[in-house]
């Protein structure tokens, strides 16, 4: 039986990760790859796609892995002219390139604050900018940008940079959404909650708990009504639904990914 993807060759930004498990590109490179997909793979660092490559392949998908900084517009357009040559075409864009820096509007400096906006609102800009002719020409498309709860809510820690990048990524899919909604390309948002990915190991866990990762997943399963934390598998089942055609008549909204956390006042 054909997958829901197949055959679509899908860009996939951010597809490595800082450490083993489930982080968000890599778990769409392998959900995707499973449902028939030919993933282009990106990043900026090549070890960090290593594991992603093999579970990949592993699955018995085809990955062509290419790296770039997505905030640099003449290597953006370069990636996306490589992925025509290698595949002939986009059909998918997974924007999942992002990160987060601690810090309110006071005591943010303002190069963390232009940083946060490149890393996490610009690189979308750039990859919808560059890949948005291409699905025109060939008739259609479908964008799945990764946004976050801390766009649309208090989520624990000030860091506001992070926050408004990610509020921006909401109304800029709605906008392109609108936008080319009449060509054929269908733009939509994952928004992720707390999740168990390996930057909690790697990174969060040294800017908000000491470096005590337990104490770091207690805190974050305490806000989460369902009382355990999902992967960066949840997040790639999202994109994959929004990616396919069984979200044929669904353009400018998002899925939150987040355990019924933002439902919550508290």
């Amino acid at each position: 039986m054909p997958g829901r993807l197949q055959d679509k060759v899908a860009i996939i930004t951010g597809a490595g990760c800082v450490g083993p498990g489930w982080g968000n590109g890599r778990a769409a490179c392998v959900r995707f790859a499973e449902e028939g997909a030919r993933i282009f793979a990106v990043d900026l660092k090549a070890e960090t796609m290593e594991e992603t490559l093999a579970l990949t392949r592993a699955a018995g998908g085809e990955i062509e892995p290419h790296l770039c900084d997505v905030t640099d517009a003449a290597a953006v357009s370069a990636m996306v002219a490589a992925c025509v040559e290698r595949f002939g075409r986009v059909d998918v864009l997974v924007n999942n390139v992002g990160g987060s820096a601690r810090g309110g509007a006071i005591d943010l400096s303002e190069a963390d604050w232009d940083h946060q906006l490149n890393f996490n609102l610009k690189s979308v800009f750039l990859t919808c900018k560059a890949v948005l002719p291409q699905m025109v020409d060939q008739g259609g498309g479908s964008i799945v940008n990764t946004s976050s709860t801390s766009g649309i809510r208090w989520t624990g820690a000030a860091q506001v940079g992070y926050a408004s990048a990610k509020a921006a990524i909401l109304q800029f899919s709605k906008v392109t959404a609108v936008e080319f909604a009449a060509r054929g390309v269908r733009v939509n948002t994952v928004v992720p909650g707390q999740l168990h990915t390996p930057m909690v190991e790697t990174r969060l866990a040294g800017q908000r708990a000491g470096g005590d990762v337990d104490a770091l997943l207690a805190q974050r399963v305490k806000r989460i009504p369902l009382g355990w934390m999902g992967d960066g598998r949840d997040t790639a089942n999202a994109a994959l639904f929004l990616a396919s055609d069984e979200a044929r008549f669904i353009t400018g909204t998002e899925i939150v990914v987040d355990g019924g956390m933002s439902a919550r006042c508290d």
